[in-house]
């Protein structure tokens, strides 16, 4: 009895399409072994392989002219903020323009769609919507405040010296133009809702929450990234606040437990505090209530809080 070749090393931890396999010179005799696993038309993996995202959009995307990753599997690949209950999501998602026949593939959530080129990219060999196209196609499908959150992450600057980047994704002009090409998409009325509430400045997720939950107790607009010094480029910042009322608020995420990052908290913290301002510091044990205790703080603090003399005077402000 002859043994049975081993899987070639560009086929053997992934999966691959029919033409690779022929094209790495197997018969489809031996793609019949118990060693590979027939996925769907065209479509192989080896039996030992476990789903990994990417690996399977990049093979549905090699097999499937014209077609592109979207919606839900787009945003994990672009590794957008998802809420908790869609962050590990395996759902596959692929788009095709409505004059071509509909992907039509097992355990693959089909779209047609009205896309322009622009709107897709080539990212790594895997044709994916862009983050901006993304964040409109799951805007039927994310609650308004979790659209937001997403939203916010595309349009905020990034700080140059932690990410490989110094341009946001795009900006709130570039995804209102392309909330405009598409008036009849389903959710587009609360992407156009978003718009209205997202701003640049939230760095994460809870950030933005916080934001939204003060706007809802009709709390005054917050300012974000408030340097304590604005015309130097090393002041310390607050994540969020009220100048004119010497408040800033933080949230401090998981990364904030580290030794190193606490120090640097304490001193930023107290560097606030030396210049005459409150600090109130939140962590994911307020957002679990939505941030009620953390509004309820604010507004207790905001009734005694100094008040620039400008603002109490009337000659700034809103009135």
């Amino acid at each position: 009895m002859h043994k049975r070749a081993d899987l070639p090393s560009t086929l053997a931890s992934s999966p691959f399409t029919y033409d690779s396999a022929v094209t790495a010179g197997l018969s489809a005799n031996r793609l019949r072994k118990d060693d590979v696993v027939h996925v769907s038309r065209r479509l192989y993996r080896p039996s030992t392989w476990s789903f990994e995202l990417e690996a399977a959009a990049r093979v549905l995307s090699e097999v499937s002219p014209g077609a592109w990753i979207s919606h839900v599997t787009a945003a994990r690949l672009h590794c957008q903020l998802l809420p908790a209950w869609l962050s590990d999501s395996t759902e596959l998602h692929m788009s095709k323009p409505k004059h071509l026949p509909q992907v039509r593939r097992k355990g693959v959530v089909a779209h047609k769609v009205i896309a322009r080129a622009d709107e897709i990219e080539t990212v790594d060999g895997i044709r994916i919507s862009t983050r901006s196209r993304t964040w409109l196609d799951l805007a039927r499908r994310l609650s308004l405040a979790e659209l937001v959150c997403l939203g916010d992450q595309i349009i905020r600057i990034p700080r140059a010296e932690f990410e490989a980047r110094s341009q946001p994704f795009d900006t709130l002009e570039g995804l209102s133009a392309l909330v405009s090409r598409h008036p009849n998409l389903q959710g587009v009325v609360r992407a156009r809702e978003a718009l209205e509430l997202m701003r640049v400045g939230a760095d994460s997720a809870p950030e933005s929450m916080l934001r939204l939950a003060m706007l809802d107790a009709n709390l005054p607009e917050p300012d974000l990234q408030i340097a304590l010094r604005p015309n130097d480029a090393a002041s310390p910042t607050a994540d969020l606040g009220y100048r004119h009322r010497r408040l800033a608020v933080q949230y401090d995420g998981g990364h904030h437990l580290l030794e190193a990052q606490r120090l640097s908290d304490r001193r930023r913290d107290k560097a606030f505090e030396s210049a005459g301002w409150t600090v109130l510091v939140f962590t994911k044990d307020d957002a679990t209530d939505g941030f009620q205790r953390a509004i309820a703080a604010i507004k207790r603090h905001l009734r005694t809080a100094w008040i620039d003399h400008s603002y109490s005077a009337g000659f700034a402000g809103n009135g």
